[in-house]
C-alpha cells in the first residue's frame, strides 16, 4: 500500500514514517520522505544502500522542523541576566533589549545577525551564552577557525560514502529547536582552498532574505533558518570577505581599561576561580593594589584571559596549602606576588627608549589590542638616501617617503637646514625587527622622528601620536583609536596627538582615561610640530587647537554622543604586529 493511503507492512518503516510526521516538517519534506521510504521498503535490509537511506530518514525525523522554544520577553529579567554575567558592554546589552522589545510587539520577526568584534578575552563567546539565557533559548556554538571545506557548512551529497550534513544542520539538531542562539565563533579565521570557500557558503546562511530556504547538500530539502539568532565573533574585520561582512550588524567589544579590569576581577573572575579550585571567599583575599600590579606587571592585554590565568595560578597555590592542612585567610598584596607568580614579566620601557633625538612614540593596533610603537631615525654622512628597516610593509614605507618629502619641501617653515638633506643618509628603524608591520597610521610618528633628528632635539618623553600623513602635511583619521589610547595609558603616556576626525572616538572613553590623558586634536603637521618639544621654537602657520568642548581644555571631551566608527583600511593590520608588547 502507499504510505499516504494506509499502513505499511514493515513495522520499522511505519515507525520511521510516524516519527517524521511527528517532527512537523513542511509538505515538500514529507513528500521527499515518503519517496525515500518507498525506496527503503523495496530494499533488502542487508544491502549497502539500505543503511544510507535509513540514516537519511533518521535525520529527517530528528530535526526540529516545527519545534521552537518560547522566548522569555521580560525586558527587566533579561537586563538582570546580562548585568549579572557581564560588566559594562552597554551598547550590546541595549541592542539585545531592543530586539526583545520588537519581538514582543511583532511575534514573527526574523532573528538578527550580529557580529561581535574585538580583542581576545573581551567576553564575546560568553556574551552569546548570556544572550541565550536572557532569551530563554538553546545555545549552540560552532568554531569556524581553520575551516577550509565548503562541505563543512553545507554538508556532503549523499552520493559520497559516510556523507553527513554540515555544521549548521548538525548544530540545529543538537539544539533540538529551530530558533536557538547560534554562535559562529572565529568567523574571521575561515580559509579557502581547492575544496571551496566556506565564507561564500555562509552568505546564504546569514542572509535574512535567503536563509528561510537553506538547503543542505545532504538533506537536499529546504530548512528554515529565519528564526535562528546568529551571532558571529571575530578578532578583526579586515579578513572577513566584504559580502559576508555586509550581511552582519557589527558590534565592537573594545579593550578594557585598568579600572574596568580591576572591577571585573573583583566581581566575576575571583569568585569564579575560587569556586573552580574548591575554595571559598574566606580562603583567599587579593587586595586591589595586588590586582593592579598583576594587570600592569604580569599581563599586558586588551582582554582578560591572562589576568584570569594569573589569578588561577594564585588559587592553585592556595588550594595546595589548604590540602596540606594550613588554615586561615591568605591575603595577597603587591609584595607577595613575586613569591606566587615569579618576577614581573613587563615593565614600562618608555623612559628607556625615548628622550633621544630621532625617536618618536607611535601607536599601533593588533587583534589583541593596542600597542605603543617606537620609531627610531638616525642620520649619517651620505647622499640623501632613505633606508627603512624593521620588516615594514609597503604602506608604511610609503608613509616614510611621504614624511621625508614633506620635510624637504617645508624645511624653511620647520626651521630645518635644507642643505643637510642632500648630505645625510637617513635610516628609519621600527623595533621589533622580526615582526612584520604595515599601515599608514604611523605617518605622524615617522615625520616627528625625522623632525626631531634634523633639529637634534628630543621629543617629549610622555608624548605619543597617531595619524596618516599626506604630502601636503594633512593628518588623516585612523582606526583602532580606543585600543591605542588604552595602550598609551598603560605605557605611561600623558599627552596624545590625535587626528581631528577621530574626535568621535574619544566620546565613549572611560572617564578615568579622559582624566589621566591630555588630547590634542591636529589637522596638519603644522599643528603637530609645536607640541613635540618642551619649548616652542617653531612658529607654525596656525596654532594647534586643543579639543573644543565645554570641558576643561585638553583633559576631557564632552561632545554630542556619536557612535564610534573605525576606519579599518587605515589601521595597522592586526596580524602583522606582535600579540604581546615587547620587553627589552
Amino acid at each position: 500500500e502507499e504510505l499516504g493511503e494506509g499502513e505499511p507492512d514493515n513495522p520499522e518503516i511505519a515507525e520511521l514514517w510516524e516519527r517524521i510526521k511527528a517532527a512537523g516538517p513542511p509538505e515538500d519534506v514529507l513528500h521527499e520522505a515518503e519517496r525515500e521510504l518507498e525506496r527503503l521498503a523495496a530494499m533488502h535490509p542487508s544491502s549497502a544502500e539500505y543503511s544510507i537511506v535509513r540514516t537519511y530518514l533518521d535525520w529527517l525525523a530528528i530535526l526540529p522542523w516545527g519545534k521552537s522554544s518560547r522566548d522569555r520577553l521580560d525586558l527587566r529579567r533579561a537586563r538582570r541576566v546580562l548585568d549579572h554575567d557581564h560588566y559594562d558592554l552597554e551598547k550590546i546589552k541595549e541592542r539585545i533589549l531592543e530586539y526583545l522589545a520588537v519581538r514582543k510587539l511583532k511575534k514573527d520577526m526574523k532573528g538578527p545577525i550580529l557580529c561581535f568584534a574585538g580583542p581576545p578575552g573581551t567576553g564575546k563567546t560568553s556574551l552569546g551564552k548570556s544572550i541565550a539565557r536572557a532569551l530563554g533559548r538553546e545555545f549552540v556554538r560552532v568554531s569556524l577557525g581553520g575551516v577550509h571545506d565548503e562541505a563543512e557548512i553545507r554538508g556532503h551529497r549523499r552520493t559520497y560514502v559516510a556523507a553527513m550534513p554540515g555544521r549548521i544542520i548538525q548544530g540545529i539538531r543538537k539544539a533540538a529547536t529551530n530558533n536557538p542562539v547560534f554562535m559562529l565563533d572565529e568567523v574571521d579565521k575561515l580559509g579557502a582552498d581547492f575544496r571551496g570557500d566556506p565564507s561564500s557558503a555562509l552568505l546564504e546562511v546569514l542572509d535574512p532574505e535567503q536563509n528561510s530556504t537553506f538547503r543542505d547538500h545532504y538533506l537536499d530539502v529546504d530548512f528554515d533558518l529565519s528564526k535562528v539568532m546568529f551571532i558571529a565573533t571575530a578578532n578583526m574585520l579586515e579578513t572577513i570577505p566584504s559580502p559576508l561582512l555586509d550581511r552582519m550588524e557589527v558590534l565592537q567589544l573594545p579593550g578594557y581599561s585598568e579600572e574596568e579590569k580591576t572591577m571585573i576581577a573583583q566581581k566575576y573572575i575571583i569568585p569564579k576561580q575560587l569556586d573552580a579550585h574548591g575554595l571559598v571567599a574566606g580562603d583567599l583575599e587579593i587586595t586591589e593594589l595586588a590586582l593592579k600590579k598583576i594587570i600592569a606587571d604580569y599581563t599586558r592585554e586588551a582582554g582578560l584571559r591572562n589576568l584570569e590565568r594569573e589569578i588561577a595560578g594564585i588559587c592553585r597555590k592556595v588550594a595546595r596549602r589548604r590540602a596540606e592542612g594550613k588554615r586561615g585567610t591568605i591575603s595577597v598584596g603587591p609584595n607577595q606576588l613575586a613569591d606566587l607568580l615569579g618576577p614581573s614579566r613587563f615593565f614600562r620601557e618608555l623612559v628607556d627608549r625615548t628622550g633621544i633625538p630621532g625617536v618618536a612614540t607611535g601607536l599601533a593596533w593588533t587583534p589583541t589590542g593596542g600597542e605603543i610603537l617606537f620609531i627610531e631615525a638616525t642620520g649619517m654622512p651620505g647622499k640623501g638616501q632613505l633606508m627603512l628597516t624593521g620588516l615594514l610593509g609597503e604602506s608604511m614605507r610609503e608613509s616614510a617617503q611621504a614624511a621625508m618629502s614633506y620635510l624637504k619641501s617645508h624645511a624653511k617653515a620647520l626651521a630645518l637646514d635644507a642643505s643637510r638633506f642632500n648630505k645625510t643618509d637617513v635610516h628609519i628603524h621600527v623595533p621589533a625587527g622580526a615582526v612584520p608591520k604595515d599601515g599608514p597610521s604611523a605617518g605622524v610618528a615617522i615625520a616627528a622622528a625625522l623632525i626631531s633628528l634634523f633639529r637634534d632635539e628630543p621629543i617629549q618623553t610622555e608624548l605619543a601620536m597617531t595619524g596618516e600623513v599626506t604630502l601636503t602635511g594633512r593628518v588623516l583619521p585612523v582606526g583602532g583609536v580606543r585600543d591605542k589610547i588604552l595602550a598609551a595609558r598603560r605605557a605611561g603616556i600623558r599627552t596624545l596627538l590625535i587626528p581631528r576626525h577621530n574626535e568621535k572616538d574619544l566620546v565613549e572613553l572611560p572617564p578615568e582615561v579622559k582624566a589621566d590623558l591630555t588630547f590634542r586634536l591636529v589637522d596638519t603637521l603644522d599643528d603637530v610640530v609645536p607640541r613635540l618639544f618642551e619649548v616652542r621654537s617653531v612658529k607654525s602657520k596656525r596654532k594647534p587647537d586643543p579639543i573644543k568642548s565645554k570641558a576643561p581644555a585638553l583633559t576631557t571631551v564632552k561632545t554630542p554622543k556619536i557612535s564610534p566608527q573605525t576606519t579599518p583600511k587605515t589601521e595597522l593590520p592586526a596580524t602583522k604586529l606582535p600579540r604581546r608588547p615587547r620587553t627589552v
